[in-house]
């Protein structure tokens, strides 16, 4: 009887830890988008102006920061193409694109909710001196893996650059065109 009544308080202790357990399960499949660190909050948030501070994940490209030239990144190589491991299709439209395309993906921050889809960027590389103009088209989720510093581009960018897509990461520097 003892050992009955002890199994059934241990069950109801169960039932009620689990119910009383915040729900964890759901919380997950409830994205919310957070705010965005880098919107000025003094400004119309329908403008998407961008904060300019020394921190890097919310530096405005369009203003060439100390010593000009744009902002310091790394730039990494990805695949752009269904089935490469550059992830899902872009961010800005929902579709795949060609690794010849001139395209890149940025960082959260500077990705800034979409307001940088389908702009043109300035990348250049601090290697070769080359510089060219590429697309946005999708986010280097930072909340997910993404380093906040990252600009990541097609094949055809680092060709345009002179580099080698094994090399991986190369420093650049790259600003809104």
């Amino acid at each position: 009887m003892a050992s009955t009544k002890l199994a059934f308080l241990a069950a109801a202790a169960a039932v009620l830890l689990l119910l009383l357990a915040p729900p964890r399960a759901v919380a997950r499949h409830h994205h919310h988008e957070p705010a965005d660190p880098c919107l000025d909050a003094d400004a119309d948030a329908s403008a998407g102006l961008l904060r300019h501070k020394d921190d890097p994940r919310c530096s405005s490209p369009a203003v060439s920061q100390k010593g000009g030239g744009g902002t310091r990144a790394v730039m990494t190589v990805n695949g752009f193409e269904k089935g490469q491991e550059g992830g899902g299709a872009a961010a800005c439209d929902g579709h795949w694109h060609s690794n010849r395309e001139m395209i890149a993906a940025l960082s959260t921050g500077w990705f800034a909710g979409g307001r940088r889809c389908h702009k043109p960027i300035r990348i250049s590389s601090v290697r070769t001196g080359r510089s060219v103009v590429a697309k946005v088209v999708d986010e280097c989720d930072s909340r997910h893996g993404c380093r906040d510093n990252i600009v990541d581009t097609s094949k055809a960018v680092w060709d345009a650059l002179g580099l080698d897509t094994d090399v991986g990461v190369v420093p650049v520097t790259w600003s809104d065109a």
